[in-house]
């Protein structure tokens, strides 16, 4: 059958297939590791097989690509050996000195490597990008050139309506990429929303196991801009390697199972956790009163994520109480592996983080929802001992 009669395959197809890879020679249904670092000339001194070097030729590195681009909707996928270097190769790769609109709530590694972005003659604009008007105001004709945005942000899990930003960024001819690491593919596709670029911390839930550090950059279409991205993962040599390619392959076979459920648990906890007593707000776009619900369910399609944030009535020290007690839930950072993880992030983000010191971030994992619920509950016994007001910092 010709390409216009082919079955279009759904997603969890898609991944649990891994493109129906496999080892040619054997016919293995798992391909194996490639490892090699350099390739065999031919006789004339070319390259008939297209390989050359393994800084950019690796038949791992090259499958997993196509797995996210098939995922993302897009032409072209590239891998990084962190989530940092694949979101610092987009702001490394501006041909000029431009200014930069950032979600003013993001991962707070990059928000701080953005801050320090004036080293390379660019200004950055930090705004809350769920509110259009503050994003409009921020723009500045013939100098905007890039948008960055998260959704939902980490850790206040705000969600930014992609489509609208861009409109605005498409509007002054500016590229707008989106950090789409807690989303997913399976729940979020930004470039059919209009995105340029699509980023996501590989570490996290596309690999789904916490043991590989990696990231990616999927874009709509050949531009300049993507050209240079991928001309100076090259140069620096900052691709990801062979045999964590192949792993990040092998987590993303499970991917559309994992991310569901996890997003199932969070909304189930989410939802249980709003009317306790020691809880003073909860933080999770699947919850109707969320300020960016009615978005999330226009843009995330089949869950929100399996992410969610707790303030702590009793405050700070508190909060940190509860995350002391816990049993189930392992105080690390990171999020999207099959454990499920407790952070109290303003201690871990120090001075000039946004983030309130009374909250508490979760990442839901593959556990039973009900013992992590009986966990968290008998840990929110710890701050019924601590008395004073909710810490505001940064809100």
């Amino acid at each position: 059958m010709d390409d216009q009669t082919k079955q279009r395959l759904t997603t969890p197809t898609l991944v649990a297939r891994a493109l129906g890879a496999h080892e040619p020679t054997t016919n293995a249904v798992i391909p194996p590791i490639h490892m090699s670092a350099t390739f065999l000339r031919d006789p004339d001194n070319g390259y008939r097989s297209g390989y050359v070097y393994g800084r950019t030729d690796n038949l791992s590195v090259q499958q997993a690509e196509s797995l996210i681009a098939a995922l993302e909707g897009a032409d072209e996928a590239l891998l990084f050996g962190s989530g940092m270097a694949a979101a610092t190769a987009v702001l490394l790769a501006l041909e000029r000195p431009t200014h930069i609109i950032a979600s003013q709530v993001m991962y707070w590694g990059f928000r701080s490597w953005l801050r320090e972005i004036g080293q390379y003659g660019h200004r950055i604009s930090f705004v809350d990008t769920s509110d259009l008007d503050a994003v409009r105001a921020a723009v500045r004709p013939g100098e905007t050139g890039l948008f960055w945005i998260e959704t939902p942000s980490n850790p206040l899990w705000t969600i930014t309506d992609i489509a609208a930003i861009a409109d605005i960024a498409h509007g002054v001819d500016a590229v707008l990429c989106v950090d789409s690491t807690v989303a997913t593919p399976i729940f979020t596709r930004p470039l059919q929303l209009g995105a340029d670029i699509v980023m996501h911390s590989a570490t996290k839930y596309l690999n789904g196991h916490s043991d590989i550090i990696a990231g990616a950059l999927a874009a709509a279409g050949g531009t300049r801009l993507w050209s240079r991205i991928r001309k100076m993962r090259t140069q620096l040599g900052s691709a990801l390697s062979g045999f964590d390619a192949w792993l990040l392959m092998r987590g993303m076979r499970t991917l559309d199972l994992r991310v569901r459920r996890q997003a199932q648990t969070a909304a189930t906890l989410a939802a249980r956790l709003v009317e306790h007593p020691a809880v003073s707000a909860v933080l999770y776009p699947g919850l109707a009163h969320h300020a960016g619900h009615d978005v999330a369910v226009r843009q995330m399609q089949g869950g929100f994520g399996g992410m969610f944030s707790v303030r702590i009535e009793n405050g700070e020290a508190a909060a940190i109480a509860v995350a002391a007690a816990v049993e189930l839930w392992k105080r690390a950072t990171s999020f999207g592996g099959t454990e499920s993880l407790i952070e109290h992030r303003a201690s871990i983000e120090g001075a000039g983080s946004p983030c309130p010191g009374d909250l508490l971030r979760f990442s839901a994992g593959l556990e039973d929802a009900d013992d992590l619920y009986l966990d968290l509950i008998r840990a929110l016994e710890a701050a019924s001992s601590f008395r004073g007001t909710s810490s505001l910092r940064g809100v």
